[in-house]
């Protein structure tokens, strides 16, 4: 099978396949950063090879069952009374930052249990439909300068909407917040469709931003775009050094790191490694990614906006990257995830947690040094018992903490530890 380039399996032959091995090959499933050298994907991947079809198709290692001796879940609500709480940043002293989406409100949850809202409304979010205000991320030294940073749809006076990155302070009481500067402004938004948008640092500091296609089919492959990609930037609002298109007239195309997404909606870095996403498929293939400079993952729903596109396209020019992990049919609605730290986590150590909207799921993925999928986990712990789960987090103690996104008030952010 063609691990990079044009597909030699027909549709017809990996989407049954697909289909028949939900249920064998994943438990209670259904169907490069390259820094600032700006070095090459091989080099920068050191050897991991890219398949066009890893996921459920018969044949990879995905349809060995995962290992039996793993830990026993824990769970608890640590915070109740939120309304699509979107993610967390956790801060070096225990407290962790939680934003909700359509309530556009930032709360401060303690170290010692306590909560404060510490914004509340402020003037020019937007939120509509999946956008609002959406990831939050902690600067490196934020117990020096009380920063941090969050994506977000934006609506100025005249009424024009887009999606941008923020830069916020806390006080040093840690009881208020407010916008210090916009970072990067002009990612498309139009009804609040596919907004995305996540926030991560990868090596050397660089801060990688996924975006959503805003439903627009032309986005994902036009270049000067800021839609349906991998940006990657500085802290201080600047595109990062080592940029494949740095250099370029264009203003938006010097932050495109890769391209050819539908609406990425994870990032999580691999310890000692480089940065994986995850992205909503349309009815079929999520998919789990290696995020390679100026790669081209392949999604090009033209003419119009066509969801009957494969996510993959293998007939567009050039080479496209394959997904690391796909869905098959149906879709989960894969969101965010994080690589699992700590011993005491046992052979789930390592892992990609992927949290699920749709299934209401968290699946853990083993892959191998080489970005190869050998097995997937949902522990019954987590598997539809706080319905849909939006983000997921390592705490200071290196337990999970994990949103629900089911609306009306009624969401929490769970914790899980092993044991």
């Amino acid at each position: 099978m063609t691990f990079v380039g044009k597909s030699r399996v027909p549709a017809r032959v990996v989407v049954p396949a697909l289909a028949v091995l939900l249920a064998v090959a994943v438990e209670g499933l259904p169907a490069s950063a390259s820094g600032s050298s700006g070095a090459t994907a091989a080099t920068a991947l050191r050897g991991v090879s890219v398949s066009a079809s890893s996921g459920l198709s018969a044949g990879t290692p995905a349809t060995k069952r995962a290992p039996k001796a793993l830990p026993t879940l824990r769970t608890r609500v640590v915070m109740g009374r939120l309304d699509v709480p979107w993610d967390i940043a956790v801060l070096p002293t225990g407290a962790y930052l939680v934003t909700e989406r359509d309530r556009q409100r930032i709360t401060l949850h303690t170290a010692q249990g306590g909560r404060r809202v510490i914004s509340n409304g402020p003037p020019g979010i937007w939120s509509g439909g999946e956008t609002g205000l959406m990831s939050i991320l902690r600067d490196p030294r934020v117990t020096k300068n009380g920063r941090f940073y969050t994506c977000n749809g934006w609506r100025n006076s005249s009424g024009h909407r887009d999606i941008r990155v923020l830069a916020w302070r806390m006080n040093s009481s840690r009881t208020r917040a407010h916008v210090i500067d916009t970072l990067l402004s002009g990612i498309q938004i139009t009804s609040g469709r596919h907004g995305g948008c996540r926030l991560r640092f990868g090596p050397g500091g660089a801060l990688y931003v996924g975006t959503g296609d805003s439903a627009v089919g032309t986005n994902p492959q036009n270049l000067r775009s800021l839609n349906g990609k991998i940006l990657r930037m500085t802290t201080s609002g600047r595109p990062w050094p080592g940029n494949p298109w740095i250099h370029s007239p264009n203003r938006k195309k010097r932050f495109v790191y890769n391209y050819g997404h539908r609406n990425v909606q994870g990032l999580a870095r691999r310890p000692g490694g480089v940065m994986w996403s995850v992205e909503h498929g349309t009815d079929r293939d999520d998919e789990v990614n290696v995020v390679l400079r100026a790669g081209n993952y392949g999604w090009n729903p033209v003419p119009g906006y066509n969801e009957n596109t494969p996510m993959t396209n293998y007939r567009l020019p050039g080479k496209q990257i394959g997904a690391r992990w796909r869905s098959g049919f149906p879709t989960l609605a894969t969101s965010g995830a994080v690589f699992v730290r700590g011993k005491k986590w046992g052979r789930y150590q390592g892992t990609l947690a992927v949290c699920a909207l749709k299934a209401s799921k968290l699946v853990f993925m083993r892959f191998d040094k080489s970005g190869h999928l050998v097995w997937t986990k949902v522990p019954p712990a987590l598997n539809g018992r706080y319905g849909r789960l939006r983000s997921v987090v390592m705490s200071k103690g290196n337990d999970l903490l994990i949103t629900t996104a089911n609306g009306g008030g009624a969401d929490k952010i769970v914790r899980v530890s092993p044991h």
